[in-house]
């Protein structure tokens, strides 16, 4: 069981702290967010938090049922009922279903809560676990992109099925 919870100020250094113990991890991957990204940590949170006040962002962490940081997963760009969507987990809780589980809740958030219609989300050709947890929650790929430098494929899925009827 996990829960996800909006982003807010006082989950910044739980955030950090996850990322750091995870930067290897998540390298392997996907881009590394670089060492700016952690020496101006508060000025980022700060920036996502008005980011979700503005409303152009869904900043979210997922916690395990002992309320641990073990991941975090994000709807960005919002415009014109679709956003991207991203999403990460800890090392420690990997390969147990935890991530589609998240995906999963956040796709039902989209769509019921966000009014969105569509995500959008890319992942790198080296992570097979991120393509099958997109695939198991019915995205279907695109076509081929970078990410940074690295060869990716890009995908999409309607929220249509999602959506409350009226």
């Amino acid at each position: 069981m996990l829960t996800l919870e909006r982003l807010r100020p006082d989950h910044a250094d739980a955030v950090l702290a996850f990322e750091l113990a995870n930067r290897a991890w998540f390298a392997r991957t996907i881009p590394d967010r670089g060492d700016a990204y952690f020496a101006e940590f508060p000025t980022r949170h700060a920036g996502l938090l008005t980011e979700q006040a503005e409303g152009t962002c869904r900043f979210h962490v997922i916690l395990d049922p002992s309320g641990s940081l073990i991941g975090r997963i994000n709807l960005v760009d919002l415009a014109d009922g679709s956003a991207e969507l991203g999403y990460r987990v800890a090392e420690s809780a990997a390969g147990r279903g935890l991530a589609k589980a998240a995906v999963a809740e956040v796709c039902r958030l989209a769509a019921t809560d966000y009014g969105l219609t569509s995500l959008t989300a890319a992942t790198t050709l080296d992570n097979p676990a991120s393509q099958a947890v997109l695939t198991h929650n019915a995205f279907a790929v695109t076509g081929e992109i970078l990410l940074g430098d690295r060869p990716a494929l890009s995908y999409r899925r309607s929220l249509a099925a999602l959506r409350p009827t009226e």
